[in-house]
C-alpha cells in the first residue's frame, strides 16, 4: 500500500530536492514511473542522451518509488547502483524511467529501472540500486 501519492512526493522534493530531474507520472505498489524532457544539456556528442543523465532519472525514480512505500524521508540514500547501457538512447525522445522494488525491508531497499525512449519499448539502459534506509527509532 501506497502512503504518499505523487503529487505529494513532488511537494516533498520541492522542499528537500529541488535539483532533482525528471517529472512524476504516478506511484503504485512497489512502484513509480518518471518522465524526463530531454533538453540539449542532456545530450552527448552524437545526439544521444548522456549516461549520467540516465542514471541521475533512475536513481530518482526508484527514491519516488521507495518514498510512495515509505512516507516523506529525506535521509533514505543511495548505497549502490549499477547502470547497463542497451542501446543508443534517442535525444529527440523524453526518456521514460520505470522503476520497481524487488525488496523493501527495515534498513534496506533494492530494486530496478527500466530506462526507454519514449515510444521505444525496447529499453535503452537497465538500473539496479540498493537504498540505505535510516533507524525508525
Amino acid at each position: 500500500m501506497t502512503v504518499m501519492t505523487a503529487a505529494a512526493i513532488e511537494d516533498f522534493l520541492d522542499e528537500i530536492f529541488p535539483q532533482r530531474t525528471g517529472t512524476i507520472e504516478g506511484v503504485d505498489e512497489m512502484r513509480a514511473t518518471m518522465s524526463l524532457a530531454i533538453e540539449d544539456e542532456h545530450l552527448r556528442p552524437g545526439a544521444s542522451v548522456s549516461g549520467p543523465t540516465l542514471m541521475g532519472l533512475a536513481d530518482v525514480c526508484l527514491y519516488v518509488a521507495i518514498l510512495a512505500q515509505i512516507g516523506p524521508e529525506p535521509m533514505a540514500v543511495t548505497s549502490d547502483l549499477h547502470c547497463r547501457f542497451l542501446r543508443r538512447p534517442r535525444g529527440d525522445r523524453d526518456v521514460i524511467a520505470n522503476a520497481r522494488i524487488l525488496k523493501l525491508g527495515r534498513r534496506l531497499a533494492v530494486g530496478e529501472v527500466q530506462l526507454f525512449s519514449d515510444g521505444d519499448e525496447r529499453p535503452v539502459a537497465l538500473v539496479t540500486a540498493t537504498y540505505a534506509l535510516p533507524d525508525s527509532d
